[in-house]
């Protein structure tokens, strides 16, 4: 099996089927083992009725007991023999599973870890836990096509190779049976991954939203848009239910042939080797011999039906995961490269009309945090796009000058586990001094006084000891801590009481005067302290100017961020009063 630090290799991400068989080539010595003691163990299972048969026509019925002993001992030991072989095949083959789990979950973390922060760009948060979570055991489940498919085929073979000495007829009609089956089911495992993959994506979008829902369940409360966003989420639960019954409909109609068929044929067959015992064609002895024959036969048949099931499912979650490998982070090192501007310098997003200048703090308001977000996305290259720093296309500058300068903050940075003075200071090493003036400019002193040794309290990963509101100041505090020259900042206060926001716009104009910020938000407490606001509409630019300008001259902007406002307004007074 995979060592945990082992070398998971270069998967063959051409096409999920490519890619199955890129993990068993991986391992081809459990493989080979897998599909030899797959094959004894159904030949030997398929020899156990012969044995009888001749225990039947050898001992049995002319009354020889020492031959009957002798074929009933070598029953006893092929059974015992047969037993041992399958507890190894089982081993083999949940060694040959776990090993192709492993592989691809390295596969998957290596992938994510190499997008980086291009990853929430390109995949959704839904689409990776459904393929780490299912897609990845399904891949593995369906490699059981390797020992018993293979010992199927086999075994299938070898019964109709014994049928063939009792009976041309009957083993005729064993050797049709593989078509049949192939034209009642292949239909079906066709359907079956088309309705698999759709369920796949529409679960991903599902539990995205679920992650979007708990993140943003404050904003939401405030937009009034809660109970148009449950009734939505209420709309799509019920369409994914209704696509999961889809999937059961036709899993169950291939679970049901693959127990109905082979009971066909049990039925088939005895009736024909009945009807030629009754004539005499075969011994009494072959005529228990067909039916263990075709008892056994039952296991390689359903088989057969599983295999083709689990083969189905594992291409279309190999399918998945090899368009994920096929993600690639948004740009690499280009020797010819532009150095960033000399100066600071005016931001522009074309697609959206948006500007930033200089030393100013701008915000952007839209309907759909979404268009907003994509905007900051734009502006802070994560997304290709025609964006321009001082009138050059902003993908033409050295993608490490673009990350050293500009910095997009995002509300649901990862927190790593360490000292609060570790989460605030990244990879930079600054003094006490600054960390505490940055934990002031976001209104974090609280976090400070309420921990038992201040900064040097440990922190769980992604901030788990502390409160939501208290993580969204720990990130800006860590943003304003690397005072980059241009700070892009998605909903920096979307999880802060009215008080607390206020404190922070209040304080955020002072710690990045000078200096271009840019913030993403409908909060009035904040919009008020912006040198201008961008209102967008589909992503667009409506309307720009001053926060009281446009509520005045704007009802689409003043519907949008007024909610109450009054209310706010007056809290924003009283803390300010405090703040100073």
């Amino acid at each position: 099996m995979i060592d945990a630090y082992e070398d998971p290799g270069t998967p063959d991400a051409r096409g999920g089927g490519r890619y199955l068989w890129w993990l068993i080539a991986r391992q081809p010595g459990r493989a080979v083992a897998g599909a030899v003691l797959g094959t004894v163990w159904m030949v030997l299972m398929a020899l156990a009725p012969y044995l009888l048969s001749r225990a039947i026509d050898d001992g049995l019925e002319p009354g020889d007991l020492t031959a009957l002993a002798g074929w009933a001992a070598a029953l006893l030991g092929l059974g015992v023999f047969n037993a041992w072989v399958s507890i190894m095949r089982h081993r083999m083959m949940t060694r040959l599973r776990m090993d192709a789990n492993f592989r691809t979950v390295k596969i998957v973390v290596a992938q994510a870890a190499r997008l980086g922060a291009a990853l929430s760009r390109q995949a959704g948060a839904g689409e990776v836990v459904t393929i780490g979570v299912g897609d990845v055991q399904t891949i593995s489940q369906s490699l059981t096509v390797v020992g018993p498919g293979v010992g199927a085929v086999v075994a299938y073979a070898v019964v109709a190779g014994l049928l063939l000495s009792v009976s041309a007829s009957l083993a005729a009609v064993v050797l049709l049976g593989v078509p049949v089956i192939a034209l009642l089911v292949g239909p079906l495992l066709g359907r079956l991954q088309g309705v698999e993959a759709g369920y796949r994506e529409r679960q991903a979008v599902l539990t995205a939203r679920i992650g979007d829902l708990a993140g943003g369940l404050r904003v939401l409360n405030g937009l009034g848009g809660k109970g148009l966003y449950a009734a939505a989420f209420r709309r799509d639960s019920r369409e994914l239910r209704a696509q999961g019954y889809r999937v059961g409909a036709v899993t169950s109609w291939v679970q049901a042939l693959g127990a109905g068929l082979p009971t066909v044929f049990l039925a088939v067959v005895t009736w024909l080797a009945a009807r030629l015992a009754a004539q005499g064609a075969i011994s009494v002895g072959e005529l228990v011999s067909v039916y263990g024959y075709v008892a056994v036969l039952v296991m390689p048949v359903a088989f057969f039906v599983e295999c083709g099931y689990q083969l189905s499912r594992g291409l279309v979650a190999a399918r998945r995961v090899v368009r994920f490998l096929a993600l690639e982070p948004l740009a690499s090192p280009d020797p010819d490269a532009l150095d960033g501007p000399t100066s600071p310098s005016v931001l522009r997003d074309p697609e959206s009309g948006v500007e930033v200048t200089p030393g100013k703090l701008t915000a952007l308001v839209g309907g759909r945090p979404a268009d907003s977000a994509a905007v900051v996305d734009r502006l802070g290259r994560y997304t290709r796009s025609a964006a321009t720093w001082d009138g050059v296309r902003l993908d033409a500058f050295d993608l490490a000058q673009v990350r050293a300068r500009i910095l997009v903050a995002d509300n649901e940075a990862d927190l790593f586990a360490g000292t609060l003075r570790e989460l605030v200071s990244g990879r930079g090493d600054p003094d006490d001094a600054a960390v505490l003036r940055c934990l002031h400019a976001a209104v974090a002193d609280d976090i400070v006084l309420g921990l038992p040794d201040g900064l040097d309290s440990a922190v769980d990963a992604q901030g788990r000891s502390l409160s939501g509101g208290q993580r969204q100041r720990v990130r800006l505090a860590r943003a304003l801590l690397a005072d980059p020259e241009v700070l892009l900042a998605v909903e920096p206060t979307s999880a802060l009481d009215a008080h607390t926001e206020a404190a922070v716009a209040s304080r955020l104009r002072a710690a990045r005067s000078g200096r271009t910020t840019v913030v993403t938000s409908t909060s009035p407490l904040l919009l008020d302290h912006m040198d201008t606001v961008h209102y967008l509409v589909d992503g667009h630019v409506a309307a720009s100017g001053a926060h009281r300008e446009l509520l005045d001259t704007e009802p689409g902007y003043r519907a949008l961020v007024a909610r109450d406002a009054e209310s706010d307004t007056q809290g924003a007074e009283d803390t300010q009063e405090t703040v100073r």
